[in-house]
């Protein structure tokens, strides 16, 4: 009930303060989930880490989302997004935000490594993963690819394997890019059980 209470006065909170900044407020599984467009996540991100009506001080995770084939296909919004989760240890609560990107193509949104310095890798992993790009990040390379790998490999379209492989060419003395040689095939595991199984006379 006190939790209820918490998460209750954190919404009327957001609600007053941000008003139609907000695309959508909900509570679900013990949290406060807000959606916030584009244009607004950079100015709304620093309102919460400013104001003490919410003081989220600090930041725990952030990753990017591939909606393309969320609910079998059915999603009509856009594709990427970026999720945020936060932390106010003054208020003892959390909130999480989510702000999508405009362009399927190519998705950006603001950085907010400038409100929250422990978003520099995460953000850093959204975009090598999904291929978000963080307007306004001073060093925004990949962080788990190697420096010359191809597309995106969390996007719901990438192929299991990949589109290159590399090897040591022991003629040329060294690690060779090539397409990819493994074909492509489905395993269907077969199941071997006895007559009896599950017979209970049969052990």
């Amino acid at each position: 009930m006190i939790m209820s209470a918490k998460l209750e006065t954190l919404s009327q909170r957001l609600q007053e303060y941000f008003g139609d900044r907000l695309k959508s407020l909900k509570i679900a599984l013990g949290e406060v989930t807000v959606e916030v467009a584009a244009a607004d996540y950079l100015a709304v991100m620093t309102a919460l880490r400013d104001e003490p009506a919410f003081g989220f001080e600090g930041l725990s995770d952030l990753c990017g989302v591939d909606y393309s084939t969320y609910g079998d296909g059915a999603w009509q919004g856009r594709r990427f997004a970026t999720v945020i989760h936060l932390l106010s240890i003054a208020n003892n609560w959390r909130l999480r935000v989510r702000v999508f990107a405009e362009d399927d193509e190519f998705p950006v949104v603001d950085s907010i490594v400038g409100v929250w310095k422990s978003v520099n890798w995460f953000e850093r992993e959204s975009f090598d993963l999904y291929g978000i790009a963080y307007i306004g990040h001073d060093d925004l390379r990949r962080i788990l690819t190697d420096y010359g790998f191809i597309g995106h490999p969390f996007r719901k379209d990438f192929p299991i394997s990949g589109y290159v492989e590399m090897r040591y060419d022991p003629d040329q003395g060294r690690v060779i890019y090539q397409p990819v040689t493994i074909e492509p095939r489905e395993n269907t595991p077969r199941i071997l059980r006895e007559d009896t199984y599950g017979d209970a006379a049969h052990g």
